[in-house]
């Protein structure tokens, strides 16, 4: 009885309701000639300071991160968004990354794999 009432408040809460987590509806890699121009789009249901995309990032294949893209504010009223970052530096013979969005609560997005084509 105790556990199906906290598992019922669980998922009850705010954040339970918002939980979901931020999606990448597209991506555009370009080389730039001093590194890579490299946009995303993201969807999620923003809802405020408490509920939001912020941020997207660039992974190699073992995971770790080559540059990240920090989203400053909501954008509940623009969606998907679109935000980019120029001239991002990868190491020789980087063929292909992964991007991931992050919401302000936890949630990541399912990763992205980018080719990289010069």
């Amino acid at each position: 009885m105790i556990r199906a009432l906290i598992l019922s408040l669980a998922l009850l809460s705010p954040h339970a309701l918002l939980a979901d987590p931020p999606q990448i509806v597209a991506v555009k890699v370009r080389d730039s000639g001093m590194g890579w121009d490299i946009s995303v789009t993201v969807q999620h249901n923003d809802t405020g300071w408490d509920h939001y995309a912020s941020g997207w990032e660039v992974l190699d294949e073992a995971g770790n991160r080559l540059a990240y893209r920090k989203l400053h504010h909501p954008h509940v009223t623009e969606q998907p968004f679109t935000r980019s970052l120029h001239s991002v530096l990868l190491p020789d013979g980087t063929r292909k990354v992964y991007i991931v969005a992050h919401c302000s609560t936890g949630e990541t997005s399912t990763p992205v794999k980018v080719k990289l084509e010069r």
